[in-house]
Formats: C-alpha cells, sequence, structure tokens
C-alpha cells in the first residue's frame, strides 16, 4: 500500500492537528485531504508554514482549555431535575436520554454537543445520576443530576 506524507492544515478527528505531518495512504490524501484543503504534501518549502500552523495550533489549543474551564465553571453552578411521567410505584414512561440532558442545559444557557456528552444508556430510574462530560482532552467534568417525578407517586393496593 502506498503512503503518503502530508502536512495537516486543520485538525483532523483520528489523524492529529494543524501543523502535523503524517503518514496516510495515498487514496486518503488524493482524495479526502487535499481536495478539501485540509492538507498540503510534504515539502522543503513548507517549513516556514509548519512553524506558522504550530504556533496557530498552540494558541487556539490554549483557548479551547481556557473555554473548557469556563464551562467547567457554569456547570458546576448550575443544578438540574429533570422531571418525567411516572406510574404506579414511581416506574417511568420511556426514559431520559442524553438528548433530554443536553436540552435541559441548554435551558440553562449552557451549549454543548452531543459527542461531548458520555451518558452511553438512556436512564429508566428516579434518583441521582452522574455522567461525564469531555470539554477538552486535559478536562473531563463528572456532572450530576437528578431525574425526579413530574407527578406525586402512587403506590399500589394490594387486593384490588
Amino acid at each position: 500500500m502506498a503512503l503518503s506524507e502530508i502536512l495537516l492544515l486543520t485538525p483532523v478527528d483520528g489523524l492529529g492537528g494543524e501543523g502535523d505531518q503524517v503518514k496516510v495512504r495515498a487514496g486518503f490524501a488524493r482524495n479526502f485531504l487535499l481536495p478539501r484543503k485540509m492538507a498540503v504534501p510534504v515539502s522543503r518549502s513548507n517549513s516556514r508554514q509548519v512553524e506558522a500552523l504550530k504556533s496557530a495550533r498552540l494558541a487556539r489549543e490554549a483557548k479551547e482549555l481556557e473555554h473548557a474551564a469556563a464551562l467547567v465553571r457554569q456547570l458546576e453552578a448550575v443544578s438540574i431535575a429533570i422531571a418525567v411521567k411516572t406510574g404506579e410505584g414511581g416506574k417511568m414512561f420511556g426514559a431520559v436520554t442524553a438528548q433530554d440532558l443536553l436540552n435541559r442545559l441548554a435551558e440553562e444557557g449552557i451549549q454543548l454537543e452531543k459527542r461531548r456528552l458520555a451518558l452511553h444508556h438512556p436512564i429508566k430510574t428516579l434518583g441521582k445520576h452522574s455522567t461525564k462530560i469531555k470539554l477538552h482532552p486535559d478536562v473531563v467534568h463528572e456532572f450530576h443530576f437528578e431525574v425526579v417525578s413530574e407527578n406525586p407517586i402512587e403506590t399500589p393496593v394490594e387486593g384490588a
């Protein structure tokens, strides 16, 4: 398999950040990265461009880290309770999904992408729950929230 050495101009998930020199399959470089102006072939004339990209990357990463720290402070100040409909004995109708949690956070003024939230399974029980929110490769926040009943919990009557 033929490999091409390229210089990334923009961050590519799973491959690297701007300014990185990586080896990828020739077809991936030729058909995807180069036409979308995400990379350029490596040459001796790219050395100044490499330095400029690396300094831009450092500035971008510092800004992202600062933004992630600000989001952590916002998340720590927020207390969320998600109200759900329940039946007899507190049995939930449906489940609380990652999208429900994101919508509730948006109501509080915190905008997050769904991929940042690590809620792998829908929540089907009442009570306190927690999930991890990955805001930055170095910043992961443990977020706590509560699922409560929208209506009073009725206990089933025996013998009826």
